[in-house]
């Protein structure tokens, strides 16, 4: 991969970082704004502090590994899958998760992109776009 890909890349890779680290941190400031996200059997069940810290661990983590470069298909499978849900169990505020929608394939293309990863064991370097 030449140097143009790899910037290009790693600024892809930084915008999905920022899309997951932006709530992670603003959730703690109003997270009443976030966590209405959320359906209501889980914030039935779940305690309100618990739930934020369960949020903010789960974007850290997937931000800070998809900003390693390393065995990115977890985070991406992962990102995707959490994105689908926000938009699924949302569906009347579309005018406000659009956005989620394009983030959503970006992470489940480069996720099919580093399913080479997971099938043969071994790191390699599998940016396809």
């Amino acid at each position: 991969m030449g140097n143009r890909e790899k910037i290009s890349y790693f600024l892809i890779r930084t915008a999905i970082a920022f899309a997951f680290l932006y709530p992670a941190v603003r959730i703690h400031f109003d997270p009443q704004s976030w966590t209405g996200y959320f359906p209501l059997f889980i914030k039935a069940s779940i305690p309100e502090l618990i739930l934020v810290s369960i949020y903010t661990f789960v974007h850290v983590a997937i931000a800070v590994w998809i900003l390693t470069g390393k065995k990115l298909f977890v985070p991406y499978a992962t990102a995707t899958i959490l994105l689908l849900a926000v938009v699924l169990f949302n569906l009347n505020q579309i005018d406000i998760l659009f956005r989620d929608i394009s983030l959503l394939f970006v992470t489940a293309g480069l996720a099919v992109g580093h399913l080479g990863e997971i099938s043969n064991g071994r790191e390699e370097e599998t940016h396809h776009f």
